[in-house]
């Protein structure tokens, strides 16, 4: 039997509104079956616009229908949190009713940051069983494998915010297949609960859907929530039942249940199920475990005063934040703005390649002030480049010289927010010259958070910027809702409670101490910390804690729950023994990898290497630095699963992310489903890497290369006109697109002939009352009064309505309609003194069946292709450039076989494409005379005779 596993990854967020269920005066319990069952939750699941196949029968006696091919007997899933230390298992069962070989898949999402600690499978008896390497030696033993003909699979990942785990093998008819995944979390405490996600997606209806999780908080828990996220289908079916210091979440839906509809052969399971809770806080120096040789200290006091804060809005407002990013942006301001408190001081510093200020000093944040500021930042239009480094210098300089003058409250807490959609393209570019600036000039009582907008943001660089100067990134996507995002990021780091929390264990027994601490405690979160302890040498354990709040220096002193905590684990068959050992790995592997970005030279770098390693392998857990080997007993199938590295940034132009598998890599008993490229047009990925070969090009003086993709023929023409006559491309007044280009001549005539070129091209979307101008020097677009210009010195994104258009610097700028239909101009830079040449624009268009039969125009014509016939091919005037006959529209015209270029891969020689030239500005290959198609203005419309 023969298997591949291959791994994907995508963006998938939601939120919810549910039920909230009470916890007072109910009864405590020592065992599940003694638990109180509270009002069934509400739940809403979104599901994909997808097909799934039918299962066959159930238990029951339901039908489950007659036609499917492959049957999922079970899917259950199970998660234990024990003290916000989380275990999941998923495991699914498949079977193979079809007399022919299937593809069977397991797709699971789990969170960002969960360490995957175990994968196996057993397809018809074979069992493939999973190790954690160091990862050259886990791809060492793959090449082994791979060169001896034993059968492998090789797959690499990266992830957003959450990681997709797929795997698709091909199971012979008969044959059962079981998966299962395991992986673990930390559960962090943000806006005063703790989240738990479960996505479910079974891909089709189960005839055994069991999902339970249990939750043992030694501490007791305040309240357990379970949002609506499943819109009322399974009204019922979920079973809470909840004690103090324990809980359970039962679904089970049946067959019928599981069905969207009555006769639906589709499952409504593909969704996230969503637990919230929090944890009663009687002690205001938080919860001290000590258990299996380590400790776990949560820290989350409540009832403080907040401490006044000093706050800067650093706002990137360069023309890549046009649009709904920008509007969003600004709508959240406004609301963060009115949460100011009286105490608080603030300002607004608001960036493109230039840097400014709302108010060059601090001021109150009194109604007046507020309300001037929001004035302000409504006022912002976006356009230009990004200067980083001035911008977070500029809201540095304003902290200190307040600093320096006294103007701080002594109490008073000083932070920088960061919100950025871009890399630099201004000023210093050089991102660790940026972070030394920042170090340099930044106060230890000063903390930068960042937030990183969008596909195109360095988040590996902000998280790095952030964590060296005691703050926090992170990141949303274009496709999120920027506004609630960015309040709940300012939410999470906006109540400071306490300043200089430190942390003392008065004992010799205690080592190996970290934790994930900020240099400040913010209401609604939590601080965690975690060591190794002695038991032998450890009778009691006590902790210290000193900090400021907003009014008194504080020490706080509590001992560790010892006895009673292991009386109590030992009586339920659900706990984790192992929960503090895992949550200190946990926590440790993070912080050493935080400090591994961070390490000053390359020894220290190498020696926080070998220690995550070590502790990677010692753990069982897939990190950067491991791989997971799976393979069966006799070693002759193996796969090797490498983990997501690091928080790297994003790469534009892809939503999946690392190595795809070669064809050479695929072993010959594998066969899985194609996975659909996505267009790099709809996130504005470049266009010279991975636009599809065969399009429609304008290049050079200007030479127009047609490519016929019923015949495959390339045809060519050129255009020989003057200087400032404007062509049109593409005019389909039924659909509302237009595309003109504006010819620009050469700077003298050469061998007596003036070279013209395309110096402008101007695209207009009637639907959106969008216009895109595009010339050698800026890029311009406008949408009604709305104007956004930037240059090509800038990597930038534009989005208005269905328009999106995505700038390479000094490259390429691709515009994409609704996703479906794209322009990529290419720019041509010449020296600057060249004694003819100019700088001039390339334009390509994919053939598309998006513009309506009436379309017209030197390219636009062609998009409903004319029939062409090319015979009696004969020796040329130029022994290297045949010639031949060509019938089309009518007309047999007399052509010559050549070569052109597409820069697309080399924006310098480009590349050969041959193709059939027709003479005289394309005469009888075009519709009419060439001089048919001049147009009056950049956005007319072409009258066709």
């Amino acid at each position: 039997m023969k298997q591949l596993m291959c791994f994907l990854f995508w963006l998938f967020l939601s939120e919810a509104h549910g039920l909230e269920i009470p916890t007072n005066e109910l009864p405590e319990f020592a065992e599940y079956g003694d638990l109180v069952e509270t009002a069934p939750g509400k739940f809403q699941f979104v599901p994909e616009n997808r097909r799934y196949q039918r299962s066959v029968s159930g238990d029951s006696g339901e039908t489950m229908g007659d036609v499917d091919q492959v049957t999922l007997y079970s899917y259950k899933v199970r998660s234990t949190i024990t003290s916000r230390m989380a275990n999941t298992v998923i495991q699914s069962k498949m079977v193979n009713n079809s007399p022919l070989p299937q593809n069977v898949m397991f797709d699971v999402q789990i969170p960002k940051g969960a360490f995957i600690s175990n994968f196996n499978m057993t397809v018809d008896g074979t069992t493939f069983t999973s190790s954690i390497k160091e990862k050259s030696t886990g791809r060492a033993l793959y090449s082994q494998a791979r060169a001896k003909g034993k059968t492998t699979g090789l797959v690499r990942s990266r992830a957003l915010d959450m990681e997709n785990f797929k795997t698709e093998v091909n199971i012979l008819p008969g044959s059962k297949v079981q998966f299962e995944l395991q992986y673990q979390e930390v559960k962090w405490r943000r806006l005063g609960s703790y989240e738990h996600r479960i996505h479910l997606q079974p891909g089709r209806l189960a005839k055994h859907l069991e999902v339970d999780v249990w939750i043992i908080e030694p501490q007791g828990m305040r309240f357990l929530h379970v949002p609506n996220t499943f819109e009322g289908h399974f009204e019922g079916v979920p079973v809470i039942s909840k004690g103090n210091q324990k809980a359970h979440i039962s679904f089970k839906p049946t067959v019928a249940q599981q069905r969207k509809c009555f006769n639906c052969s589709e499952t409504a399971v593909d969704g996230e199920l969503v637990v919230m809770y929090d944890v009663n806080r009687e002690e205001k120096a938080g919860e001290l475990e000590v258990f299996n040789g380590y400790f776990v200290h949560f820290f989350a006091p409540d009832n403080l005063e907040p401490i006044p804060k000093n706050i800067l809005f650093v706002i990137d407002v360069s023309g890549s934040m046009w649009g709904i990013k920008m509007k969003q942006t600004v709508e959240a301001m406004k609301t963060i703005l009115d949460d100011l408190r009286a105490e608080d001081q603030f300002s607004v510093v608001d960036f493109n390649h230039n840097v400014r200020t709302w108010r060059s000093d601090l001021v109150s944040a009194t109604k007046t002030q507020v309300a001037d500021a929001k004035k302000y930042i409504e006022k912002i239009q976006p356009n230009g480049g990004t200067n980083i480094n001035e911008a977070l210098l500029r809201a540095i300089f304003i902290l200190n010289e307040a600093n320096n003058l006294g103007l701080l409250d002594p109490n008073s807490v000083s932070l920088i927010i960061l919100v950025s959609d871009g890399d630099p393209t201004v000023g210093e570019l050089k991102l660790s010259k940026i972070q030394k600036n920042v170090k340099q000039n930044i106060r230890d009582n000063i903390s930068l958070f960042s937030l990183g907008i969008g596909f195109d943001v360095d988040y590996d660089f902000l998280k790095r910027l952030s964590n060296e100067n005691r703050g926090i990134a992170q990141r949303i996507y274009g496709n999120q809702d920027t506004s609630s995002q960015l309040r709940k990021f300012y939410n999470q780091v906006s109540t400071p409670l306490l300043r200089n929390v430190q942390f003392n264990y008065p004992h010799a027994a205690v080592t190996d101490v970290t934790q994930n601490s900020f240099y400040n405690y913010f209401g609604g979160s939590e601080i965690v910390v975690a060591g190794k302890v002695d038991p032998t040498k450890l009778e009691q354990m006590q902790s210290i804690i000193t900090a400021t709040t907003a009014s008194t220096d504080l020490v706080l002193e509590t001992l560790a729950q010892m006895d009673d905590l292991e009386d109590f684990l030992s009586k339920d068959k659900h706990a984790d023994p192992d929960f503090t050992r895992k949550l200190w790995a946990y926590l440790t592997i993070n912080q050493l990898l935080a400090e591994r970005s961070l390490a000053p030279t390359a020894a220290a770098k190498r020696k926080i290497t070998r220690t995550i390693l070590q502790m990677s392998l010692e753990h069982h857990i897939v990190t950067p630095l491991t791989a997971m080997v799976i393979e069966n007993d006799a070693g002759d199938e193996r796969m090797l699963a490498d983990s997501p590295p690091h928080d790297l940034a994003c790469c534009s132009g892809a939503l999946y992310y690392g190595s795809r598998v070669s064809p050479s890599a695929v072993p010959p008993w594998a066969n899985p489903s194609p996975t659909p490229e996505t267009s790099q047009h709809a996130i504005g990925a470049p266009v010279i890497e991975t636009t599809p070969p065969h399009v429609i090009r304008v290049e050079n003086d200007p030479h127009f290369i047609i490519y016929l993709p019923k015949s495959q023929k390339n045809i060519c023409f050129n255009i020989d006109s003057e200087p400032g006559k404007i062509l049109n491309l593409v005019s389909d007044p039924e659909s509302g697109i237009l595309v003109n280009g504006q010819l620009v001549g050469a700077k003298k005539p050469k061998n007596n002939k003036l070279s013209t070129y395309f110096g402008k091209l101007g695209f207009y979307f009637q639907s959106e009352d969008t216009k895109v101008e595009i010339s050698t020097e800026t890029i311009t677009l406008s949408r009604g009064s709305h104007v956004s210009v930037l240059s090509w010195a800038d990597t930038a994104r534009f989005t208005s309505q269905r328009v999106l258009v995505s700038v390479k610097k000094e490259k390429t700028v691709t515009i994409t309609l609704n996703k479906e239909l794209s322009f990529s101009v290419l720019l041509h830079r010449v020296w600057k003194k060249h004694p003819v040449n100019v700088d001039f624009l390339g334009i390509y268009i994919p053939p598309t069946n998006k513009l309506s039969p009436s379309a017209h125009g030197l390219i636009g014509q062609f998009m409903n292709e004319p029939e062409i016939h090319i015979f009696n091919e004969r020796p040329g005037k130029n022994p290297t450039k045949p010639e031949a006959s060509m019938e089309v529209k009518g007309h047999k015209l007399n052509v010559t076989r050549g070569l052109q270029k597409d820069y697309r891969t080399n924006i310098v020689f480009g590349t050969d494409v041959p193709c059939w030239f027709v003479h005289n500005s394309g005469k009888g290959f075009i519709d009419g005379h060439y001089k048919d198609y001049f147009v009056p203005q950049l956005y007319s419309y072409l009258k066709w005779p």
